[in-house]
């Protein structure tokens, strides 16, 4: 299927609603294929990741430049300060409405990226609450300060292992919300999410992992890192910091991010902070592969399989025009 010249109906796309997803671990190549597929159907990306919403934050999160989009809009991209919070609440409110508008100008939404819980949100439209009464929340912040970040994350690994499993230590937030949510209600926030995902879709969805064997993806990952060197990440970090950026913001919680800083307060060598971006990096994708195992209706794509990349693609719109195309 080519749908470059096809304007599809507008309010079928609305009753419908066709949703891709195009993810997979770090450094598997989202980036190429989802622009090749998004320029064949007439596609506009969402971006599903947690750090390429911050401004000047481009190096380290390995953002798109504009020039590699090559005419596909993107959204979801450099909407917010560095000093802002950002959590999958206000990711779900924003893709969902971009979603809206992707149908009222006749094209196909995109979600591309690795943050699968922010994937989830939006494809089962799980249902978020906001506590009003923060003591839980106040009194777990405490913690975090008064005993460190490990302490409260071998707590949740206690009462919730499987949310344990794919939050980093680092990531206080999210471990604080995990511990909240249980204190609250008694039971873990991961059975809650597996009974939100249990949901059926409101999409009329394709869901594609694309992957690849292990030590390419891991050669692959540390390449990566040492071509953000090469492009400046600390410098980057350096700005960031002077612009009053810290270890303590969700912002800065990002791998690359904290380990340079740690760096730039003399508590490691810069070869040090690298190797720990590295390995960080292999065991987030990890997490990542773990999780996209977990999710249903899923079509894993395996890259090895096909001779380049004009072969993937091509297999990616053979299979969505089977499954999507043909209804639209």
């Amino acid at each position: 299927m080519n749908g470059k010249n096809q304007n599809y109906n507008r309010e079928k796309l609305h009753v419908l609603r066709p949703l891709v997803i195009l993810t997979g671990p770090t450094a598997v190549g989202k980036t190429a294929a989802s622009i090749a597929f998004a320029k064949a159907v007439r596609g506009e990306i969402i971006s599903a990741d947690s750090m390429q919403v911050y401004r000047g934050m481009d190096i380290g999160s390995a953002k798109i430049r504009k020039e590699e989009m090559d005419g596909v809009p993107h959204h979801l991209l450099d909407i917010l300060e560095p000093e802002e919070p950002f959590h999958v609440m206000l990711f779900q409110q924003l893709a969902k409405k971009a979603i809206g508008e992707i149908y009222d100008r006749g094209h196909i939404p995109i979600l591309t990226g690795g943050t699968g819980f922010y994937i989830q949100s939006v494809l089962y439209d799980i249902a978020f609450t906001e506590e009003t009464d923060t003591t839980v929340r106040n009194r777990l912040e405490q913690e975090a300060e008064e005993k460190g970040v490990e302490y409260l994350h071998e707590k949740l690994a206690k009462v919730d292992p499987v949310t344990a499993e794919h939050i980093h230590a680092n990531n206080v937030k999210r471990v604080i919300r995990a511990l909240e949510f249980f204190e609250l209600n008694g039971y873990p926030l991961s059975e809650h999410n597996e009974t939100e995902r249990r949901k059926a879709s409101p999409y009329l969805f394709r869901y594609y992992v694309l992957n690849e064997p292990r030590e390419l993806l891991y050669k692959k990952i540390e390449d990566r890192v040492e071509k953000m060197l090469e492009e400046g990440l600390v410098a980057e970090v350096e700005a960031l910091e002077k612009k009053g950026c810290t270890r303590n913001m969700v912002s800065m919680q990002g791998l690359g991010y904290k380990e340079i800083l740690d760096y730039l307060a003399g508590r490691c060598t810069l070869e040090e902070a690298v190797d720990t971006v590295k390995k960080e990096t292999r065991h987030f994708a990890k997490r990542q592969l773990t999780w996209f195992r977990r999710e249903k209706e899923v079509t894993w794509v395996e890259k090895s399989n096909f001779q380049n990349r004009e072969e993937l693609i091509q297999f990616l719109l053979t299979d969505y025009a089977e499954h999507i195309g043909s209804k639209l």
